[in-house]
């Protein structure tokens, strides 16, 4: 009997997929022939996949056919889009025979400030699931308890469906809206009395938890030994968060990188190799020219949905910069992620640099002092950063000034860096932490 039940809540999701009309083992089916596609044959059928999904866009949707308005063109023609370009109703952007009530209908959390409704077939939803539960099977981690650190809307039909998906999926969402140390103890509280097998959330979040358990000198595995992993997404992980999440929770941390627009980005298998998706995605990084890089070599990030019939996604740039390396003709790492594109610092001489490499410098030094729970960093001119911290205590002048030293060292001399302690962080309606803000246009 305990058997019986054990397997009907691993196979909840499935279910619940199947209820809506969702085909997960036709998806489940289909993924495992792509995976079984040797190397040395898997360029030929991206290349079809690529050539059929533009094809079929070309062929049934009118949005699509007004963008790339050849008659004739290879892959390196085909317009480079971006969000910017799909802000008009998604009714008009979807292809011929699709309605509103036959598709897979969501919208993006809105963190880079430009949210926008999007859609899938309802075959394509189906096979992000069945990448999903492969990808977290590599961890034996589908369909156990998950401990939740995601936003959720405040009230209404939206925050009660989110609440019905998370008892169809076994996990229980805990509030990243208030990461004080009270409500940190009310977590601690859950985890005494659940058998979580893994946390799954924002960096951000989870890297305050852990951090104030080390400073209570607990681990969250002995509080809660069903634990086993704790999945990452949506902000960046730098080594040294990485290092805090283990310190704290006792268990191994896996890095998952995904768009909701599209599908599960890459996975970070078992020996520590962010893996990238090739059974359902085309990725490319290119320059400013929308050209290739070299292999290694930083860019902005460019993906083709390759089985999404209902919307397209071909040559989408995601707004994120990173570089893949080849391993063969179908393993691809992710070797590394930088953030949103638009994020980037602009100085008085003329340099330039990546925001989060300024808000990691920030990071480090801050943490230094062993008192800052989380940092958000603003650049508010050329020559003006506002520094806001949560901290039990005021930094001192001379730490301020350390701080200072630190950023002018690495950047440029005349800078103006302003330090603001707050209670709390302004986050994004999903409870993302944006990290670092240009608002230099």
């Amino acid at each position: 009997m305990v058997k019986y039940f054990k397997f009907i809540s691993m196979n909840l999701i499935d279910l619940s997929l199947k209820l809506n009309g969702f085909p997960i083992n036709k998806a489940e089916r289909k993924l495992k022939q792509i995976e079984g596609i040797q190397a040395e044959k898997y360029e030929e059928f991206i290349n079809n996949q690529k050539l059929a999904i533009v094809n079929f866009h070309l062929k049934n949707n009118n949005f699509y056919r007004e963008i790339v308005k050849l008659k004739t063109h290879n892959w390196e023609s085909l317009p480079v889009l971006e969000k910017k370009d799909l802000q008009i109703s998604l009714q008009q952007r979807l292809s011929d025979n699709f309605t509103l009530d036959r598709i897979f209908k969501n919208k993006t959390s809105g963190s880079s400030g430009n949210p926008f409704y999007f859609a899938k077939d309802k075959f394509s939803h189906a096979l992000t699931w069945a990448v999903i539960k492969n990808r977290f099977n590599w961890h034996q981690l589908y369909g156990k308890k998950q401990a939740r650190f995601y936003g959720i809307p405040q009230n209404g039909f939206d925050r009660k469906k989110e609440l019905l998906k998370d008892f169809f999926s076994n996990r229980y969402r805990f509030d990243v809206f208030d990461v004080s140390h009270s409500a940190i103890e009310r977590w601690l509280k859950k985890f005494e009395s659940s058998k979580f097998v893994y946390l799954n959330g924002y960096t951000s979040v989870l890297v305050v938890f852990a951090k104030y358990l080390i400073s209570q000198k607990k681990l969250l595995k002995d509080i809660c030994p069903t634990l086993q992993a704790c999945v990452v997404t949506s902000e960046m992980l730098f080594k040294s968060d990485r290092t805090i999440l283990e310190k704290g929770f006792g268990v191994k941390v896996i890095n998952e990188y995904g768009a909701s627009e599209l599908d599960l980005i890459a996975f970070e298998d078992a020996n520590g190799n962010w893996i990238l998706n090739t059974s359902t995605l085309y990725v490319e990084v290119l320059n400013d020219l929308n050209k290739p890089v070299k292999d290694g070599e930083i860019g902005d990030i460019v993906i083709t949905s390759l089985f999404n019939k209902a919307h397209p996604f071909i040559r989408y740039k995601i707004g994120d910069r990173g570089a893949i390396k080849k391993v063969d003709s179908k393993k691809y790492l992710l070797e590394k992620l930088e953030g949103r594109n638009e994020d980037i610092i602009k100085l008085p001489s003329g340099k330039v640099s990546p925001g989060l490499t300024f808000y990691y410098i920030t990071k480090s030094v801050m943490e230094d002092s062993g008192k800052i729970r989380e940092i958000k960093v603003i650049q508010n001119r050329l020559d003006n950063f506002t520094i806001e911290y949560i901290s039990d205590m005021k930094l001192t002048k001379s730490e301020e000034i350390k701080i200072t030293d630190a950023l002018i060292k690495y950047l440029e001399p005349d800078l103006d860096i302003n330090f603001v302690k707050l209670e709390k962080l302004k986050r994004s309606k999903s409870g993302k932490l944006k990290q670092f803000t240009s608002l230099i246009k």
